[in-house]
């Protein structure tokens, strides 16, 4: 298992947002989830492009066409444009979900204290698999293939790359202390983005490790 440190490229700050949960990106801009709503902002320039007024307290999702945002107890289905919420699914923990991603057109969801990653279905809810941590769950992100999640354990956190299988660590970034991981998401390319939960009222941008070229 490789470990090193993360390297943080930069830090987006929001006046008025006391927390930062879930984070996702469509493509353009990294939304992410402020307690009673969505904001949107662009990773360039660090301004805020968006927001939809809806209670947003978790994981954050894009599927390439709709939001999904954990909302207490339900998960919600929400048209970017319109900010309307166009259905909503049980969340698995009833409130005590962390993490959402979107992969292989499912949901995958992380629960923080139960130490799992679960992956369900959009339309239903219903669980089709589980996952094991041997540390707290935040945020869960795919990208080329690879499963990444966050901790936040001790006052420390990191991101982690897993394998989908078994649930072994295959490669650790540790975060600086002081600097927690809540969202996590992949840009699909060499950054993740990271909330800072209720520490503190920003976005990080980190790099994602290189890989070889076939």
């Amino acid at each position: 298992m490789k470990t090193s440190p993360a390297h943080i490229i930069k830090e987006y700050a929001f006046d008025g947002v006391d927390s930062v949960g879930g984070v996702s990106f469509d493509g353009e801009q990294v939304w992410f989830a402020a307690g009673e709503r969505m904001i949107a902002f662009d990773p360039e320039s660090g301004k805020t492009t968006r927001t939809i007024e809806v209670a947003a307290h978790a994981g954050t999702a894009f599927d390439g066409k709709h939001l999904y945002q954990i909302s207490e107890d339900r998960i919600l289905k929400i048209e970017p444009k319109s900010g309307r919420v166009v259905s909503t699914i049980p969340a698995p923990g009833s409130g005590r979900d962390s993490g959402l991603a979107w992969a292989e057109g499912t949901l995958w969801v992380g629960q923080y204290r139960d130490r799992k990653i679960l992956q369900i279905d959009p339309e239903t809810g219903a669980i089709l698999r589980s996952i094991e941590s041997n540390r707290f769950v935040t945020g869960v992100t795919w990208v080329d293939g690879e499963l990444w999640h966050g901790t936040w354990e001790d006052d420390a956190s990191e991101v982690r790359h897993i394998d989908p299988q078994t649930g072994e660590v295959l490669e650790r970034l540790e975060m600086p202390q002081g600097a927690h991981v809540s969202g996590l998401e992949s840009d699909g390319g060499d950054r993740f983005f990271c909330g800072a939960g209720h520490t503190r009222n920003s976005v990080r941008a980190i790099r994602r490790p290189k890989r070889s070229r076939a």
